[in-house]
């Protein structure tokens, strides 16, 4: 308990001076901030969209197929404990 609270007050300290200690004009999450909206990031996070994508869409309907094939309730797949019982 006492190490969670270490990392705890370690963690709040961390987002406090990300936050609020100016590092030359900009805050250290201003830095980020600006950085991310640079040109090149945004080039960067449209190639890693354009190729990425397809793989994510695969996932996505396995995922969802999944999730159907769990939820069926066509009597396909294996009953809850009270319906067994029954």
């Amino acid at each position: 308990m006492i190490r969670f609270l270490v990392y705890l007050v370690i963690a709040i300290g961390l987002v406090y001076f990300a936050t609020t200690v100016p590092l030359g004009k900009r805050t250290l999450v201003g830095h980020v901030r600006a950085i991310w909206h640079t040109e090149q990031v945004q080039d960067l996070k449209q190639g890693v969209k354009e190729k990425a994508g397809p793989a994510v869409d695969r996932l996505e309907r396995g995922v969802k197929a999944g999730y159907k094939a769990a939820t069926d309730n066509d009597g396909s797949a294996h009953g809850s404990a009270a319906e067994t019982r029954q």
